[in-house]
Formats: structure tokens, sequence, C-alpha cells
């Protein structure tokens, strides 16, 4: 029965009118085609593929079966060509979730029933919360919406996101859409985010499926004329074992992710996606993967026109199949996979193993099981709910970093700063708040609305964007910073300064925005609070240093409520607890670094990079963050102070006993057999507010002739905990010989040095002997 039939069963206009909404509401999947296995379909519904009984690896046997070559290879790009002949429809593999649904792939459409979604702070900025539920909680909202979307016919069901690449340049324009420099925790935030989007339902079935890109060492865009579908990263086998393929193994290992996507650029002269060590050996061999392999858009295209890598388009379709890829973003392969086959090149084997793999994650997702399974009701009303947009206000209290709190200036009250003169050019923004890989936010709180909340604001923007190319708007600023209790300045960047495509020149303030800074701050009566929105580093020493400048806060890029969040923490409504997860580096860093040098270890007059290899100075370190509250540590109880390592055999035994590093091939160590050495670390807030800490634990190695080891210090776990004003609460941290006393060497095999280990937890350190049991 239609809506209209069933309002007009309803004598009462009002409630004619409420049934007629609800009625429309709740038809979401009205708006959609059948789907393919859909009991009303009477195509399929007596074919074997489309019984929800039967294993899924013999549906997809039976479903290839049924294609044509041409059929097949139709479907080896992301907007798969319907088979109307099977009664199965056309899909778009293309959707991105990287902080919400987001409407920049082809897939997810914004309107009518579904004009928005839960926009949720910038993944740098959510990083920086340390917080891994959190991080899984965001990915479960965002799959609720994903689902409710999908069934309103204005979505599909695989998700190219978390980007998990390592922030290993500060000037990086993507470097906003990872969770920063750290291996570790880009690799917990990994597997934490896959997990809340894939969902955790019994067997192998899928809530939508993730997608960890961009494999691997990707993280140049555009950067003195070399750009991403031209460069080839020259990266050591150290570095890809312990860097930039540690995210990615911890996506496939702990978070069972159902696709990683491989990268335009070329590693050691190859092209990622035609690399079959990379793809066939490594992805789906070592490490397993239960899912499919998906290049960046037209990457096979871009290897095949602009890198020359073969010397026909036939020979890189085979090229790229043949490593392992399983689905083309493009349409290069529905072009030229057919005449690869007739060439020899390829066998329709080839196309039905990669098939086989994009089937069985559809099947796993429930696509060929009609409108069944425990997401089927979600609808408009699940998406943009008061629980959801609560959760991204509070990933922003989370993630916004406190970097300078001059005899504590903040939190303001409201009863003294009744008036606040609010300027800058990302005072009154909206959309800069949600970074890129964005879509259509519920509703936004700009830092002014936020700010007015608390007490009568005074409004200039001093620039006209933050290109902030003259000083003409200065004048009226710094009228309204003298006429004010307190001023808070927002500054920073935005997508025009950093972005997909557009790397940064240098780390300063652009244009006349530290001028505009210093000029308010002479000005102003009350005490200034400069606040940043960016999603990498800014060198900031002028303002660290100028004791006009009382309070600096980073906000990262972030999401939809940020400026309630901003003004919660300025006002104390809200303590902040977010950490650095980058390194600020000064200026003339990147006067020493080339963008397309990949060493992470320094070398000469080569500074290295992050907090695990460079050791000069920084503006900020890398998990810095400020509190309005004090804590303290200690060791609730006495640690092991000496481990014994069990080898594996007799040579294992003589190779280290032989060996001048005095280390020990973690493959070659009974890791089960010696018990796990546990932390209990307690954290006392000794201040007056209550608060959120995190406890970094940081192990630093023996220094014992490992060649090109260079490590600093290296996070091996990080907790989260909220304490109570005056209270204590204790956290266990387990550390594995294994898993945390490990180093890479230079051959990219994982050690563990014989020594003394020496463990960082905040200003307390614990010294672990390792020794061999022979």
């Amino acid at each position: 029965m239609s809506c209209y039939n069933k309002a007009l069963l309803i004598g009462n206009k009002v409630v004619v009118i409420l049934v007629f909404l609800l009625c429309l509401v709740h038809s979401s999947e009205s708006l959609r085609p059948l789907f393919a296995c859909d009991p009303a379909n009477g195509l399929t519904r007596t074919l074997r593929f489309c019984r929800a009984n039967v294993p899924i690896h013999v549906r997809v046997q039976d479903l290839l079966g049924r294609l044509t070559l041409q059929e097949k290879i139709r479907n080896l790009v992301n907007n798969a060509a319907a088979v109307p002949r099977l009664g199965i429809g056309g899909y778009e593999w293309w959707s991105e979730a990287l902080h919400g649904i987001s409407d920049v792939g082809p897939g997810a459409k914004f309107g009518g029933a579904f004009p928005g979604a839960t926009s949720f702070p910038q993944v740098i900025t959510t990083a920086a919360s340390f917080n891994q539920s959190l991080w899984e909680e965001i990915g479960r909202v965002v799959s609720d919406e994903a689902r409710a979307m999908y069934n309103g016919g204005v979505a599909g069901l695989t998700y190219w996101s978390p980007n998990v690449n390592i922030l290993r340049d500060p000037r990086w324009g993507r470097g906003q859409e990872t969770p920063g420099e750290d291996p570790i925790v880009a690799a917990k935030y990994a597997a934490s985010y896959v997990r809340g989007l894939q969902g955790t339902a019994a067997g192998n079935r899928l809530k939508v499926a993730a997608c960890c890109k961009h494999y691997t060492a990707y993280d140049l865009d555009n950067w003195n004329g070399v750009d991403r579908f031209h460069f080839n990263a020259k990266v050591t086998q150290q570095d890809l074992e312990d860097t930039y393929n540690v995210p990615f193994k911890s996506c496939v290992y702990e978070g069972k992710v159902a696709s990683v996507m491989c990268s335009y650029n070329q590693v050691n002269g190859k092209p990622t996606c035609a690399d079959e060590n990379l793809l066939k050996n490594t992805i789906r061999g070592q490490w397993r993967l239960n899912g499919y392999i998906v290049s960046d858009c037209d990457s096979v295209d871009v290897f095949f026109n602009q890198q020359h890598y073969t010397s026909t388009p036939e020979e890189a379709a085979a090229a790229s199949i043949k490593a392992g890829l399983d689905l083309d973003c493009g349409p290069f392969l529905a072009i030229f996979t057919e005449g690869a086959v007739k060439k020899g090149l390829l066998t329709e084997n080839d196309i039905n193993l990669a098939l086989a793999n994009t089937l069985t994650v559809q099947m796993r997702l429930g696509m060929f099981d009609g409108n069944l399974g425990p997401y089927a009701n979600l609808g408009p009303r699940d998406v943009c709910t008061p629980a959801h947009k609560h959760l991204a206000l509070e990933a922003a209290h989370q993630g916004i970093v406190l970097l300078k709190n001059s005899a504590r200036s903040l939190p303001l009250s409201p009863r003294r700063h009744r008036t606040v003169a609010v300027i800058g050019p990302n005072s009154d923004v909206t959309e800069t708040m949600i970074g890129n890989y964005a879509g259509k936010a519920c509703a936004y709180t700009s830092p002014l609305q936020g700010i007015s909340r608390y007490a009568r604001t005074l409004h200039q923007a001093g620039c006209a964007g933050v290109a902030c190319k003259g000083n003409q708007g200065f004048g009226a600023a710094e009228a309204a910073a003298r006429e004010a209790d307190a001023t808070v300045l927002v500054m920073g960047l935005d997508q025009s300064i950093e972005a997909e495509t557009r790397d940064r020149t240098g780390l300063l303030l652009p244009g006349y925005q530290q001028d505009l800074v210093t000029r308010v701050a002479q000005a102003s009566r009350g005490p200034v609070i400069l606040v940043l929105m960016s999603g990498g580093p800014i060198d900031v020493t002028f303002a660290k240093n100028d004791p006009r400048v009382a309070a600096i806060i980073w906000a990262g890029y972030p999401g939809q409520a940020g400026g309630a969040a901003i003004a919660n923490i300025i006002f104390g409504a809200a303590n902040p607890g977010g950490k650095l997860p980058m390194t600020w580096y000064p200026q003339d860093y990147v006067a020493k670094v080339p963008m397309t040098v990949m060493a992470m270890r320094a070398s000469g007059n080569y500074p290295g990079r992050t907090y695990r290899f460079y050791k000069g100075p920084v503006v900020f370190p890398f998990g810095f963050g400020l509190s309005y509250t004090t804590f303290t540590h200690s060791l609730a109880k006495s640690p092991l102070a000496q481990l014994s390592v069990s080898l594996s055999n007799l040579n294992s035994a003589n190779a280290i006993l032989n060996s001048s590093s005095h280390s020990i091939k973690v493959s070659h160590t009974n890791c089960n057999s010696f018990p796990k050495m546990p932390l209990h670390v307690e954290v006392s807030n000794t201040g007056e507010f209550d608060g959120t800490h995190t406890v970094f634990v940081f192990a630093e190695p023996p220094i014992n002739g490992i060649k090109g080891l260079g490590v600093n210090k290296q996070l091996i776990a990080f907790e989260k905990v909220h304490v109570m004003a005056g209270a204590k609460q204790t956290v266990q941290v387990d550390v594995d010989a294994c898993k945390h006393l490990g180093v890479v060497d230079e051959y990219g095999k994982r050690r563990i040095p014989m020594g003394e280990h020496k463990l960082h937890i905040g200003d307390l350190k614990h010294t672990i002997l390792v020794q061999p049991q022979l």
C-alpha cells in the first residue's frame, strides 16, 4: 500500500501528514532497485549463488560459472556493469568514509531523505585523542549511517577508508587524513577504525567493507615539480618493515580489513599496483588478506601512460592482474583486459581469481541475500542522530591539543571575560572544520558561534581568507581587541594551502597571519588565545615565545561541532587532553630535507624524520599536550628487571653467540615460551580539574652494533585514562619482548637486541636486561 493510500485511511489532517511523512522515512528501500537475489526478483531467486545457506565460496564459483568473459571483464572496474540476464544490477565500488560518509566518490550522494551525515573531526585531530575505543566507536557510527544510506539507495557498502599512510614529512597536503607520524599509532588507529566500520558479526560477515590505503610509501602529492604520478619512492627494506608497511600489516592482521588500495607512486622502480611482491606475495601471501586489492583511481592508466612502465596497454592490464590487483578504480581494465587475453598475456582463470575476491566481499556484505540481515531496518532516522552529533562533539573535545597556557590564563571565566574579540580568517568558518574527504555535515557550529554562547563577541576577520595577502583589516581587528576582556585569534590553514595534490613549501603561517597575531596581541587589553586550525604542523615559535600570547590551542580540523568544542575548552566546560600525533618542526628543518628523500634515519647532514630518528630542535614534540590539571606517574608494582629470551634451536644459539650485533632474529625466538612483563602505572590527578591523560610507554633499545639502527626511542604502547581530581587510576601495559623490544635491521629483519632496554613512562624510566636463555 502506498504512503498516500495509508494516509487516506485516517481522517485527522495532522495525523494524515505525520503518517505520510513517517511512511516516506521508513520506505527508503523503495528508492533502490531490487537486490540481486531479492525474493521478488524472479530471475535469480532459484539460482545457487542466491542461496544464503550455501557456503560463500560455492556461491561465488556458481556465479562465475554463469558469467561470460565480457561480463567478467566489465566487473573488474569500480563502476561494475549490470548483468540483466542474471538479475544483477550495476554497482559503484567507490565510496569514501574517512571521518564520516563523504560524497567525494560517486558511490554516495546526499539529498532528499539524506541531506547530510555526521562529520567527525579530521583523522589527524581524532588521532590526537590517542583513544582506541573512540576510534572504533566513530567507525561504528559511520557504518550505521552507511548502511542506512545504502538501504535508501544513495550509497554503497564498500568504503575506501581509512588512509593509514605515515605522516613522514610535515609539508604533505594529505597528512591531515592520516593518524600521524608514528607507525604504532597508525597501526592501532587502522585496526580500531576498521573494526568499527566492518563490525564484529559472527562468522565472515561484514557490516561495510573498509579499505586501507595507499599501499605503500605514499606521502608526496605535488612538491617542487615532483608529483605522485611520477614519483619513484626509493625505500630501504628496513624502512618498509619498521615504518611504511606497519599500519597496513595491522589493517590485515588485527583489523581483518576487507580491502587494501595500492598507490600511484613507484617503490624502488616498480609501480605498486604492478608489484607482485608487494601485492600477491605480501598482502595476500604473508599477511593473508581476506578481501580484494583495488588500485587508486586510474593508477593502472598512470603507470602505462605517465610512467611508461609497459610498452602496450594490454601488457599493463596483464601486469596489474598478475601482480594481484582485483579491481581497477577507472576504466583501464574494462578496455584492455580482453585484448590481454587474446594476446595470451592473461588467462580467463586469472580474471576469475580477481573477480572471486570482489564477489566474495559482496557476498560477505549480504549483497546477494536480498534485503535481509541485522541492518535492513536502518534508515534516515539513524543518520545525524543526537547521539551521533554528541559523539562528534566529544571527539573534538578529546582531539584538541593545548600547546601553551601561560600563568594558567585558560580557562576563561564567563563572569570576568564577558566580551571576547573573535578574530582571524578561520574565526567563523564551517566547511574548513571538516577538512577534506568530507561530505555534507548535519549542522555546523563555527568558533564564533561557539564562543557567542559564553560571551558577547566582537568579530573581525582581519584577513580575507587564510592566504592573508593584505593587512587592510588589521586596524579593525586591533580596535576590537582593545575593547574586549579577552581575544581569541582563530588562524591557520585550509584546503587552499594543504590538500590532495597540494603540498606546502614551508611551515610558517601563510601571508600576513603572523603580523596579524602580533599586532592584535600588542593591542589586546585582555589575555590572547591563539587557536590554530590545520592538518600539518605550523612553526609558531614567535607565538610560543611571545609573552602577550597567553595560550595556544591546536584544533586540527575539528569537525562539524568544532566551534562548540573550541569554545567549551576555552571556557573550561571541557578539559583538553589531546596530544600531538606528529612533531612540530621549525621552518629551517624543511630547508634541509627534500620531500623526495624517503629515508627515516639520520645520516651525515640529513637530520632524519619523526621523533624516532630526528634529534634536532622542535617547536613542539610528538606526544606533547597540556591540561588544566596535573598528572604524575608511579610504578604501582615492581616490574621485572630481567627477561630471558628462549631460542628455538641450537643453531640460533650459536648464531647469537657468534654475532657482532648481539641480537637474535624474532623468527629464531620462541615468542610464546616466556611470559609478558606487566607494567602497572599509577596515574594520579594532582590538580583541581577532572581530566583525561594518555600514558605513553616508549622503549629505547641498547646500542649494540646493529647496523643502521639509529632509533632514539619508539612508542610501544599507549593507554587513555580518565582520572577525577585528587584520584588515582592504575593502567596495565603488558610488555612483550618479541612485539615491543624488537628492532629492524638493514635487511628488513626484526631482531631483539640483547642488553639493557630502557622504558620511558613520562618522567619514569625502567631498565630491562634482555639476555638469551641458552
